[in-house]
């Protein structure tokens, strides 16, 4: 008998791991563990402070941001696919991309830029947030060129970004 429950119990524990296996190689992204540096963490918070920005959550990986709106139901995953509406702004308050009206845009998170994919799963489906970002969990040193309406942006941007959730996949 005690053998058959060892048994048993070793079947269990290998049909669990191999269900997690499968579940991990559906998804390729992986949850970053990078951390802003110092100085970028200080820029946030003087604009932080500067600017009377009340309700603030300062994050460990080196955001600002505020829930605006917890929403319910599931928090999305750096494997989730979301549909959003969102604006993306300049620390001088200049607008750089968003959606419209009632467009909405769908992105998967773990390809989107670090601070989104740290930021979202903060909130649920229905929610919504605004973050500050440093260049290191936006888009670094790397500009990004104009293109349609967009004024692109420069290298090393602090950004903000007003994020609500629609749904989550």
């Amino acid at each position: 008998m005690r053998k058959l429950k060892i048994g048993f119990i070793l079947l269990a524990t290998v049909a669990f791991l191999w269900s997690c296996n499968k579940e991990n190689a559906e998804c390729p992204f992986k949850e970053s563990t990078f951390v802003a540096p110092q100085a970028e963490k200080d820029s946030i918070g003087r604009y932080i402070l500067a600017n009377s920005i009340t309700n603030t959550t300062f994050h460990p990986a080196g955001f600002a941001y505020v829930i605006n709106s917890p929403g319910t139901g599931n928090a999305p995953t750096v494997c989730s696919t979301l549909e959003v509406t969102y604006g993306g702004f300049f620390f001088s308050g200049g607008k750089f991309d968003g959606t419209t009206g009632s467009q909405t845009a769908i992105f998967p998170l773990g390809n989107l830029i670090l601070g989104w994919q740290k930021a979202l799963p903060l909130i649920k489906k229905g929610g919504s947030l605004t973050m500050y970002l440093p260049p290191s969990l936006a888009y670094g040193a790397t500009a990004i060129p104009p293109s349609g309406t967009s004024p692109g942006i420069p290298a090393n941007s602090y950004l903000r970004f007003e994020v609500t959730i629609i749904d989550v996949q």
